[in-house]
């Protein structure tokens, strides 16, 4: 189960409906081994497609070093659909090589940048097998 803030929660749809109708996507960093989504890092699709993200090697090269300065690790990883489920496609399945992460969808297909109705959803994505898992939103 992925126990997210709403703060947290928020942050992502907010940068979802933002990027739209562009894919959005982003890390949210815990402690090493502690399994909390802690800091919020949003990331700039280097691809600008509505269909497919990329994370900017450079820029991800400088998250993994922060990261690793800080004693961290990528406990969310996000990315929004615009036009489709909150589900994650084959190339989502090949991307995915962080086991320990939850990998998290918004789909904004059916509200865009607007405010409206959204799908959130989590999985874990292991050898590519996905696993979707509850999600549990709490106070901060």
């Amino acid at each position: 189960m992925l126990t997210i803030t709403r703060e947290l929660h928020d942050a992502i749809v907010a940068h979802a409906r933002a990027d739209h109708p562009d894919e959005a996507c982003g890390v949210i960093a815990g402690a090493a081994g502690s399994g909390r989504p802690e800091r919020f890092i949003p990331m700039l699709n280097a691809a600008r497609s509505p269909t497919f993200y990329e994370f900017d090697s450079g820029d991800l090269l400088k998250l993994y070093r922060e990261m690793d300065d800080r004693d961290e690790e990528p406990v969310v990883i996000y990315h929004s659909h615009t036009a489709t489920e909150a589900y994650p496609s084959r190339t989502d399945v090949s991307y995915a090589s962080e086991p320990n992460a939850h990998y998290v969808l918004v789909s904004t297909a059916e509200c865009g940048n607007e405010e409206g109705p959204v799908q959130f959803r989590s999985f874990r994505i292991v050898d590519g097998v996905i696993t979707e898992e509850d999600v549990e939103v709490v106070g901060a």
